[in-house]
């Protein structure tokens, strides 16, 4: 216990860690995007059911106040945005409750980048090209690889993963060895999508490569813009090398009323299963009806990123104070 006050991670790392930042802050002002800040503290959270949060009480005498520690900086970014900041990123600091684990740390760093104009197709070429710049000098990548999510998620199932069938997807837990997903999942298509895709998908996906998968079914994704050829999926991408999400993208819902029922939708069902209660960001829904521009965005996890050009098994190697020794 007595070397518990040093970093976990190596000095080379650390180094590695300000040669990413560096090189991604070259990337962006290249292409004339705005480093941008935003609040890590604030009076709404986000209302995803997977999601838990931190909070702190801000006191104000003689009023009391309950602030959340922010999951990710989207919504005020998306505020920027409406307000006519133009392309923004910015790396920052996020935080999710009770996640721990060789791939998770429950403050972790995130890059996250708007792009006024852009269509998904084209935020996916610059993410390939991104993802280039900071791998060059650390491995050399296969092709980079995208796939559509029916397509592959039927390759490694055998499943449709549009149409949800109680009976068939049991079937395939029993038939895969995953009897506690009926239990977990239960009549929840997104859960059972999210079980199935992580355990026996996700695994396969970008062997030395970027692997993108993107057209995501609609009951998963609730800031993606619905796909306007094929209802069932939504403009969502997410992003893997070597079996490990790296990050998550979409083409951005515009709409406030949409985004205020979705938002509505998943408060019902973090109640029914006793989660957090949360508060919905007026703010947002305010900036979209003000006008949020066409645009596309990528959050992506700048640890894991730094687990695999550093080749580390664990993100405590890449991070100077993980949770147990923050």
């Amino acid at each position: 216990m007595l070397n518990e006050w040093q970093p976990a991670c190596s000095i080379e790392n650390l180094r590695l860690r300000a040669q990413v930042f560096e090189d991604i802050r070259q990337f962006f002002s290249a292409r004339a995007v705005l480093e941008v800040e935003t609040p890590l503290l604030s009076h709404s959270s986000g209302t995803d059911p997977q999601l838990d949060f931190f909070t702190t009480d801000y006191c104000s005498p003689p009023l009391q106040h309950t602030l959340f520690l922010q999951t990710s900086p989207e919504f005020a970014m998306k505020r920027l945005l409406a307000a006519g900041s133009g392309s923004i990123y910015q790396i920052c600091k996020a935080f999710r409750n009770g996640e721990s684990g060789r791939f998770h740390n429950p403050e972790f760093t995130l890059l996250e980048w708007y792009r006024v104009g852009f269509t998904l197709p084209q935020l996916m070429d610059e993410i390939a090209e991104l993802m280039g710049v900071l791998f060059s000098g650390h491995r050399t990548l296969n092709p980079t690889q995208r796939f559509g999510y029916q397509e592959i998620f039927h390759r490694y199932t055998g499943l449709n993963p549009l149409e949800f069938s109680y009976h068939d997807y049991c079937a395939y837990a029993r038939d895969n060895h995953m009897p506690e997903a009926v239990s977990i999942c239960g009549y929840d298509h997104a859960l059972w999508l999210d079980f199935i895709f992580s355990h026996n998908v996700q695994p396969q996906l970008g062997e030395n490569a970027v692997c993108m998968v993107y057209g995501y079914p609609a009951c998963q994704s609730s800031l993606a813009r619905i796909n306007e050829y094929n209802s069932q999926v939504t403009d969502r991408v997410e992003v893997f090398v070597n079996g490990i999400e790296l990050g998550n993208g979409y083409y951005e819902l515009t709409d406030a009323k949409e985004q205020g029922r979705r938002f509505d939708e998943e408060m019902s069902i973090r109640k029914q299963t006793n989660r957090p209660v949360t508060v919905k960001d007026k703010h947002l829904i305010a900036a979209l009806e003000a006008g949020l521009p066409e645009c596309s965005g990528m959050a992506m996890g700048l640890d894991r990123l730094l687990m695999l050009l550093a080749n580390s098994a664990s993100i405590n190697d890449v991070l100077n104070f993980p949770i147990h020794r923050a």
